[in-house]
């Protein structure tokens, strides 16, 4: 997924609605995730906060789904998934294949660490989903962003896996899709799905918007919007 993106500079939540890197498997003995060692989370994973928000805590241990079109829109909040998740000292993967990629000024611009961010390139966009699955298996990453692009086949086993490497982990897995709301999921065992919108307000201001069309968890209709400024190019 490519194209400009806007850069966060706030947000609001609106509720509508009620690589083998590790061949064993799993991390090497005496070594822990970021987030394990220096900066637990304040609330136990599974627990379901009164009021959505769109941050590593919400998507933690599920397998998840951001679908838009043009890109703008899901990279600037699939970068603000990524900006907290390095706050909260996870370890990030951001895995695409070779025909897409992000701008990394705009990410180092939106507050992200290059330096921290782990960029896999594979092929093709099936062999994205292929290599997340390798990755999950390590429990090395809290949050694991998959560039699937458009029409994305991903074979149903492989979900599962994905799903249960993502619970097992407590990781966030998500994938990012470029479509329209009314197309179906990735499938039936995505746990959360949301489609990206973006609009503009003034010259320099844009609105990212996150609508929820399916979440197990607290059911779909919740929206949640970044208030962004656009790079250069843009207006």
């Amino acid at each position: 997924m490519s194209g400009a993106m806007s850069l966060p500079v706030g947000e609001e939540n609106v509720v509508v609605t009620g690589a083998d890197m590790f061949a064993s498997g799993s991390l090497p003995q005496g070594v822990t995730r970021g987030a394990a060692a220096l900066a637990p989370r304040p609330v136990s994973p599974g627990a379901v906060l009164l009021t959505p928000r769109w941050d590593l805590q919400e998507i933690a241990g599920r397998f998840t789904e951001l679908s838009g079109l043009g890109g703008s829109a899901c990279l600037t909040l699939a970068t603000s998934m990524v900006l907290d998740a390095q706050r909260q000292a996870e370890t990030v993967v951001w895995i695409t294949s070779n025909n897409s990629s992000f701008f990394p000024l705009d990410v180092a611009a939106a507050g992200v660490d290059l330096e921290a961010l782990a960029v896999v390139r594979v092929p093709d966009a099936p062999s994205v989903a292929r290599a997340a699955d390798r990755l999950a298996r390590s429990g090395a990453f809290g949050l694991l962003v998959l560039d699937l692009g458009a029409n994305p086949r991903v074979p149903a086993a492989l979900q599962a896996r994905l799903r249960s490497l993502a619970r097992k982990h407590d990781a966030a897995i998500l994938c990012l899709t470029e479509k329209r709301a009314s197309a179906s999921s990735l499938g039936p065992l995505i746990s959360l799905r949301g489609e990206a919108r973006i609009r503009r307000l003034n010259d320099d201001r844009f609105a990212c918007e996150l609508r929820v069309l399916k979440d197990k968890h607290r059911g779909p209709g919740w929206i949640h919007t970044e208030i962004c400024c656009g790079p250069e190019g843009m207006y």
